[in-house]
């Protein structure tokens, strides 16, 4: 057993006041400040995936030459496959109580996660940028209003939630989920009814292994993508969750909220082929009834805000890793705010000069947020779930001198041995690996870059004897719980 002396000071806020602004950003999250149900994810990432963005992805399949039978087969596919790991790094929130891209000093090191916490942040700063942007088309054209203006009336709110909080987003996202679930529900079932498909759009035949992979690439990453943000808004869970109950519900909200809009974006898109995202949808809704089309955008709007909200939170608190990384910051409601406005600033400026229409540029980001995500998400699950088995020290993660050191090289091999081998495979209007090409142009490098990585730091990690490394992460989270229950007081400015 450590003494106080021997346990690194705790990197926490004061107590959390439920109304008002959260305080709380790269810290931990005591358990006496916990609560929350399980059930909460499964709103939360509905609301994260059930929006314009995502139905974006539907479009993609149609527009390679798939016709809807096997875009939504990929969809399915790819989907069922990508949220499986999205999902299980939820379950790690509630047991660990920090942000989820700051756990990765762990596998990597205090200043080898410096990396795969910058191609977080970017990932985040991207979704970002074109989820205001989808959602600035969506306002201008359901209420005329000017596109630059609609932009920027989507950035405020969706910064205000941000700024807000943790609580507060998942109050938006249980709104936002039910506003979908009536406006879209009825949007789905009119579609069906009276737009008429073309000839053999829901046949069988014409199958294309190219277009299937590419569709099966895109939402597979499209999932797991999500990964370097699951635990942030589980974090403020009891410790005592259980996790099948944190997997089961972020793997329905996340697995429905991305394959409805994705499956209705196909459906449309093989309508009207000629219509993007804003487009489908007008189209589609007025089929019903004339205006409804815009009334489904006005609504759609509240989901690109929490959307929205959901990234630039997550920039966020990623954003202060790394900061943290490379000067130690004082955790508080100071630093959340300040890399709040600078993740806001850099997406304003990529939101006014990113072209309205992106959906090529959308799927290339996808696709490279991948290649780059994979290994890491690999070396994070595998080290937590069959190597460390959960027990890590919560302390020495915000400590550069601490028993997981400045740069941990089998995390570091694992994760540039999966993008060297995942290259030739690379498929995107940027580049084409030579075995992407003679497979025309398929992507497979998530079958690739997954198990390379996984097993690669599974064989560097195994064999350690990590008894002593868990006693000691026992009796230090211990001793940290034990120090906040002392200083517990009213939550500061």
């Amino acid at each position: 057993m450590t003494s106080a002396a021997d346990t690194p000071a705790p990197r926490t806020a004061p107590v959390e006041d439920v109304g008002r602004v959260e305080f709380h950003s790269i810290d931990y999250i005591p358990e006496s400040q916990r609560r929350g149900r399980a059930w909460n994810q499964a709103t939360l990432w509905f609301m994260a995936d059930a929006e314009l963005a995502t139905l974006a992805i539907g479009l993609i399949g149609i527009a390679a030459g798939l016709n809807l039978f096997w875009a939504i087969v990929a969809a399915i596919i790819g989907l069922g496959f990508g949220t499986l790991f999205q999902a299980t790094h939820s379950v790690q929130g509630p047991k660990l109580g920090i942000p989820q891209m700051i756990q990765s000093r762990a596998q990597f090191g205090y200043y080898g996660a410096i990396w795969p916490q910058l191609m977080a942040w970017l990932e985040f700063v991207g979704f970002t940028v074109f989820n205001v942007i989808v959602g600035g088309q969506a306002l201008h054209i359901s209420t005329g209003l000017n596109y630059r203006l609609s932009l920027i009336v989507v950035f405020i709110l969706a910064v205000g939630f941000a700024i807000l909080g943790y609580h507060y987003i998942h109050l938006l996202a249980r709104w936002a989920t039910w506003s979908y679930l009536v406006v879209f529900g009825f949007l789905t079932i009119g579609v069906l009814f009276t737009v008429h498909l073309p000839a053999g759009a829901l046949t069988a035949g014409g199958f294309k292994w190219a277009p299937f992979l590419l569709m099966f690439g895109v939402t597979a990453s499209y999932q797991v993508t999500g990964a370097p943000f699951v635990s942030d808004y589980s974090r403020y869970l009891p410790k005592d969750t259980r996790p099948r109950k944190c997997f089961g519900w972020t793997y329905l909200g996340c697995w429905v909220g991305a394959f409805w809009p994705i499956a209705l974006g196909s459906f449309l898109s093989a309508a009207f082929p000629k219509g993007q995202t804003i487009d489908v949808v007008r189209l589609g809704g007025d089929t019903i009834f004339g205006g409804f089309g815009k009334f489904a955008l006005f609504v759609a709007v509240l989901g690109m805000v929490g959307a929205s909200s959901v990234t630039i939170y997550s920039g966020s608190v990623t954003g202060i890793s790394i900061a943290d990384s490379l000067r130690r910051i004082r955790p508080g409601r100071a630093a959340r705010l300040a890399s709040i406005a600078f993740v806001t600033a850099v997406s304003v400026v990529l939101a006014l000069l990113v072209p309205q229409n992106f959906l090529t540029d959308f799927s290339n980001f996808l696709l490279l947020m991948l290649y780059f995500l994979i290994p890491w998400t690999a070396v994070n699950l595998v080290d937590y779930f069959l190597i460390r088995h959960g027990d890590y020290s919560i302390p020495d993660i915000f400590k550069p001198q601490g028993i997981y050191g400045k740069l941990d090289w089998k995390g570091a091999t694992a994760y540039v041995v999966g993008v060297l081998v995942m290259i030739p495979f690379f498929s995107t209007t940027l580049y084409t690996g030579p075995v992407a090409h003679a497979l025309k142009g398929a992507d497979i490098t998530v079958l690739v870059g997954l198990p390379v990585s996984a097993v690669l730091y599974y064989i560097l990690a195994r064999g350690a004897d990590r008894s002593q490394e868990r006693q000691l992460a026992h009796a230090r989270n211990a001793e940290m719980e034990r120090i906040l229950a002392t200083q517990a007081s009213p939550t500061g400015s």
